[in-house]
């Protein structure tokens, strides 16, 4: 019986070392199962160096996927899509009057296709108003900010089909080939030196 309870109480130490030790562990390292749990982040292109300053949040992405074949309107109601565009870097902003800070940034892209006019970069706004006279206010809105075009998308898709599911702002920028490099959610400056110099990249590419 001595022996058992020798035994028993030799067990009893060991199990209570373990969990102190285990217990001493996670307290020098608490987020050590927060690590292994956590999904890894997403690979970036060698695009993020231009992720500084308004643009510090844009999105990089290393797997490149083609733009969605969504069909938009021209400001004449003709159907269109993003290959439309081929061939050009494209700025995509999708906006809507009732969204403050797609309103606060306009300026910036305005300069942006000012500063462009002339190279293969395409400023594309791309309204998201859903009834007729939302979309008259946004195409008198638009007509101030020029060189920038009026497209439209009444269904409100558009957003929800690109990286930044439905945010607004949203604008996305496409290479030649019609595939999104990069994306941004919320208000930039697109016309500030880093925002030019991604654009520069993109354009300098074969």
């Amino acid at each position: 019986m001595k022996v058992s309870k020798v035994i028993v109480g030799v067990v009893a130490a060991g199990l209570l070392g373990g969990v102190a030790g285990g217990a001493a562990l996670l307290y020098a390292k608490p987020d050590l199962f927060d690590k292994a749990a956590a999904p890894a982040a997403p690979a970036k292109s060698e695009l993020a160096r231009f992720a500084t300053g308004s643009i510090a949040r844009l999105e990089t992405p290393a797997a490149l996927a083609i733009a969605p074949e969504y069909v938009f309107q021209t400001r004449d109601g003709a159907d269109t899509t993003l290959s439309a565009f081929r061939g050009k870097v494209v700025v995509v902003n999708l906006w809507a009057m009732w969204c403050a800070p797609c309103r606060t940034e306009m300026p910036t892209l305005a300069r942006l296709a000012e500063v462009y006019a002339d190279s293969d970069l395409v400023v594309l706004p791309i309204n998201v108003d859903r009834t007729p006279d939302e979309v008259a206010d946004a195409r008198n809105f638009i007509d101030v900010h020029e060189p920038l075009p009026l497209y439209s998308d009444m269904k409100f898709q558009l957003p929800f089909e690109l990286p930044g599911k439905g945010k607004m702002p949203q604008t996305v920028l496409l290479d030649r080939q019609g595939r999104i490099r990069a994306h941004f959610s919320g208000e930039a400056d697109w016309a500030s030196p880093e925002a030019r110099a991604l654009v520069d990249a993109l354009l300098a590419e074969a």
